[in-house]
């Protein structure tokens, strides 16, 4: 579309007839993200409130488009980058973020672990250090204050602010972790979440049959984000689970998959607005959780 033929269509934007208005708005979605710069002209030079509200909820849907046909997209690319997929999502409240400032912050805490790290070290020792960075040297820790906050499952918002819930730590830990090839994996507790550092190369001293188990599985032990990284076994999984009054599952104690893990990061969202009596975003993230499925 031309620029005249678009000056046109938004010309009509203040059409009295309701059928028309709904007409041109469906055209304007139609063209996507293209057509937003063209709709911030005509809201600045608007002195109509109503008109400019229009235009807002014309710019909030085309974004919501977006974010939902990209999310979609990443459902079915076959790596499922978990950075990506956190910065869509983060996208849904934050249309404008910066996403360079967010792989900027990423990248720093990646050297700053990078630094500390030799070929000598065991997985505990990697993960220590991976504990010191985060926790101690950039001071990330659980909002216990404001646990069910919408802020504590935005990626930018968990950097900025050093404070998340389970999940948001949890991928933070992950991002940093997989990009220096240390085997840590997300594992989807019911009403919480952990890591667990799974290597089948790697040994450790045998004084149970559960650690036996754990060893067959490749998984040394846990990691609670969460408690500042705190290094846990099987049979402390175990005491969760039983304290919950569930029989535990396979999926309980192995890794999930990236995709898993969005989809609880929208959960938690739909919670969150939920909770906070946003009927209108939870829906919004409804919508976003189906286009993962």
């Amino acid at each position: 579309m031309d620029n005249k033929e678009l000056n046109a269509l938004l010309s009509l934007l203040d059409d009295p007839d309701k059928n028309v208005f709904q007409q041109v708005r469906e055209k304007l979605l139609s063209i996507g993200d293209q057509v937003i710069p063209a709709l911030e002209n005509v809201w600045e030079q608007s002195f109509d409130a109503t008109m400019q509200t229009k235009i807002e909820n014309i710019i909030h849907d085309i974004q919501f488009n977006t974010t939902a046909i990209a999310l979609k997209e990443w459902a079915s690319s076959p790596d499922q980058n978990l950075l990506t997929g956190s910065l869509l999502i983060a996208k849904y409240q934050y249309p404008d973020l910066d996403e360079q400032r967010v792989k900027k912050k990423i990248q720093q805490i990646r050297q700053d672990v990078w630094l500390e790290l030799n070929e000598k070290l065991t997985a505990l020792e990697q993960v220590k250090i991976l504990n010191h960075i985060l926790f101690e040297v950039h001071n990330f820790s659980g909002n216990t204050q404001n646990y069910h906050a919408p802020q504590n499952s935005y990626i930018n918002n968990v950097l900025e602010t050093k404070k998340g819930n389970p999940l948001s730590l949890s991928l933070i830990y992950l991002i940093v972790a997989q990009d220096l090839k240390i085997p840590v994996y997300g594992v989807n507790l019911p009403e919480h979440f952990v890591l667990c550092y799974k290597d089948v190369h790697q040994l450790m001293t045998v004084k149970t049959k559960r650690d036996a188990e754990m060893i067959e599985q490749g998984i040394l032990f846990y990691i609670n984000p969460f408690s500042r990284g705190s290094v846990f076994g099987k049979k402390q999984l175990e005491i969760y689970l039983k304290k919950m009054n569930l029989d535990p599952q396979p999926e309980h104690y192995q890794p999930c998959s990236n995709l898993e893990m969005m989809k609880r990061l929208l959960r938690n969202l739909v919670f969150s607005y939920k909770k906070l009596g946003y009927a209108d975003k939870q829906n919004e993230i409804q919508k976003l959780l189906e286009a993962l499925s």
